[in-house]
This record gives structure tokens, C-alpha cells and sequence, in this order.
């Protein structure tokens, strides 16, 4: 006899949101399922995006980072939403939100889709673009799950394109990755990949006008990419500057690319900076090094930030110590590809 999983009530404070959920489903699968799009990262229990607090009710959570939630934070009644499965109706204090995305994101679903290009870009970043068997909507900045082909494991990767036709994807290759490999040998032209999403809360936020600084490395040039073009399609008037960081000058690509998207901007600025090898007029340091001899204003700018978790930790913190409120950070944290074999 197949046992039915029990269905449990949870009501999200201070929002006055109420849901349905299952307890072999996780809470935020749950949320996404119902169209509610609670904050999140990595989805993995390795950052602290979806960090809630349980006012009332019985939750277990999986295996999850105590670097997202010790166990100080654990005893006192704090829950990873991505980890937590509830067994009794409970109610949850957000403590990170978006209203206009929590009952406004668009809806998360599965398509097919067909491989159209496999491209080097460098000697480690390869650009795939999908063709999607339907429409598939998203935000800039926004990621989907690829699925590994014959195996129910994925890997996320942010779009480099705004919706319209082909879905382009920057991958960076690890030896022995699990998704990267197949960019060299198992993966062609005319082949099928399951697609889902959109997942992530590091968007553009129309309406905005304040500076956009965005900092990025490696593959993390994708969502980058993503919100330059939008801007570029609306005819945007904020001012925009673009620090990338790189090893050397050969790890640097789509350069005319970015030229043409910032001459259709009215105020954009691209900073290429150089950690290894020095060359040209790019800047010299690592990127967060630049940013913070070129950037005196940071607070007043929004700053969305893409790239290995390192850089990513240096950036926060370079915000955090110029006192940039946390609402004018947007960033989604995944977790490292080299540990968990992408």
C-alpha cells in the first residue's frame, strides 16, 4: 500500500500568506510549487538566503551548512526554508522578502529544450545556447536547473540572454564535472535537455534609478550579460559600470559584445581587471580591489554580484564595510562547482 505523505498548513509572517505543503516536499519547493517565490540562493543549505524563523509549529531539516545556520541559530528556532519539511502546521516569520515577488514572480515550470550551439569562449568557459520547445519567461539575472542527461541530478546555470528565441548559458569547465564535462565529449548539437526555472532573486528591479555597479568573474559575466542587454533593449538611462575579473588578458571575452551593449546605454563604463598578468590599460588587482579604489559612492548604488564564492565573499564585504544597505545588493550564492562535481 503506498503510504500518502500528510498535508500540513503554513502560514508566512508578516505577510499573511498561507500555504499547503506536503511532508516528504521541502518548504520552499513547496512555495514555488504554489507560485509564492520566497527568497533564495543556492537551494542547497550552503548560504542563508531562505533563513526564516519558526514561531510556531514542528520542522526537520535535512543535511544543511552550519555556515548558513549554526547551531546557536538552529536552537533558538531559525530554519532553512530550502531544507525544512514540516510535520504540523506551522507558522513562519520571513525574514528576507520581496513583495512584489512574492505572489508576482513568474511561475517556475519545466520545458524541453534542444542544444543550438556548443562555443569555447576561452580555455575554461564554454557558451551553450539552448533552444526552449516553448516560451520560457524570466528575469534578468535570474538561473534554471539543467539536468544532467540519464540522471535525475541537475546543475544550475544563469541565462546570458534576455527571453526572447535562444537561451544562452556560460559554463565553466572542471576536470571530472559531472555538466561541463559533457561540453566536450557527450553533449551535440540537436541533443535534449530538460530545463527548470526561473529560480533566484538577484533581478533587475525595474522602476530603479539609482547607479548599477555590477561585479563579476569567470562564468558569473552571464546574469551580467543578461541585465546589460535588458537595459540595453528598454533604453535605460542609469548610469551602469562593469568590473570584471580575470587571470590574464586570455581570460577575458565578449569584449565587442559588451562595447555594443554599452553604446546603447547613456552613462556605461566596462572595467576589465587583471589579477595574474597585468596587460594593456586593464586595471591591475583583483576585482573587488578595484572597485573599491574606483567606487567611493557604493552606497548609492545598486550592486548585483556574480562570480566564484570567493569573490562573492570579498564583494559583501567590501559593501558591508561602506555601509550599502542590504536592499541594493542582489546576488545568488550557488555553491562551488569544484566541490560538488558540476
Amino acid at each position: 500500500m503506498v503510504r500518502v505523505a500528510d498535508k500540513h498548513r503554513i502560514q508566512f509572517e508578516p505577510v499573511g500568506i498561507e500555504m499547503e505543503v506536503d511532508e516528504d516536499e521541502k518548504i520552499l519547493d513547496a512555495a514555488f510549487r504554489q507560485g509564492i517565490h520566497l527568497m533564495h540562493g543556492c537551494r542547497e543549505g550552503q548560504c542563508s538566503a531562505c533563513k526564516s524563523y519558526l514561531l510556531d509549529g514542528d520542522i526537520q531539516m535535512e543535511r544543511y551548512s552550519t555556515f548558513a545556520c549554526n547551531d546557536a541559530e538552529v536552537a533558538e528556532g531559525y530554519v532553512l526554508l530550502c531544507k525544512a519539511h514540516a510535520f504540523s502546521d506551522c507558522t513562519i516569520e520571513l525574514l528576507n522578502f520581496d513583495e512584489d515577488e512574492l505572489l508576482g514572480g513568474i511561475p517556475i515550470r519545466t520545458v524541453g529544450t534542444t542544444v543550438a550551439a556548443i562555443e569555447p569562449v576561452t580555455r575554461d568557459i564554454v557558451s551553450l545556447r539552448l533552444k526552449p520547445a516553448e516560451e520560457f519567461d524570466f528575469k534578468p539575472g535570474q538561473y534554471v536547473d539543467l539536468t544532467i542527461p540519464g540522471t535525475d541530478e541537475h546543475r544550475s546555470f544563469s541565462m546570458a540572454t534576455t527571453p526572447a528565441g535562444e537561451i544562452e548559458f556560460l559554463i565553466k569547465k572542471y576536470p571530472g564535472g559531472r555538466f561541463s564535462g559533457l561540453l566536450d565529449d557527450g553533449l551535440a548539437v540537436g541533443d535534449e535537455l530538460s530545463m527548470t526555472g526561473p529560480y533566484g532573486s538577484s533581478t533587475l528591479k525595474d522602476g530603479h534609478v539609482l547607479p548599477v555597479v555590477c561585479v563579476a568573474g569567470g562564468a558569473g559575466m552571464a546574469p551580467i550579460l543578461s541585465i546589460l542587454r535588458h537595459l540595453s533593449e528598454t533604453g535605460s538611462t542609469r548610469p551602469v559600470r562593469f568590473y570584471y575579473g580575470a587571470r590574464t588578458a586570455a581570460d577575458l571575452f565578449y569584449l565587442d559584445a559588451i562595447r555594443d551593449l554599452g553604446a546603447a546605454l547613456a552613462d556605461f563604463e566596462f572595467v576589465a581587471c587583471l589579477s595574474e598578468s597585468p596587460e594593456g590599460a586593464h586595471e591591475v588587482g583583483n576585482v573587488t580591489e578595484v572597485v573599491e579604489r574606483r567606487e567611493p559612492q557604493l552606497s548609492k548604488c545598486e550592486t548585483y554580484l556574480c562570480g566564484p564564492p570567493p569573490m562573492v565573499d570579498a564583494a559583501l564585504g567590501l559593501l558591508e564595510n561602506h555601509a550599502v544597505p542590504k536592499d541594493q545588493i542582489f546576488y545568488d550564492k550557488f555553491t562551488s562547482p569544484a566541490t560538488d562535481g558540476a
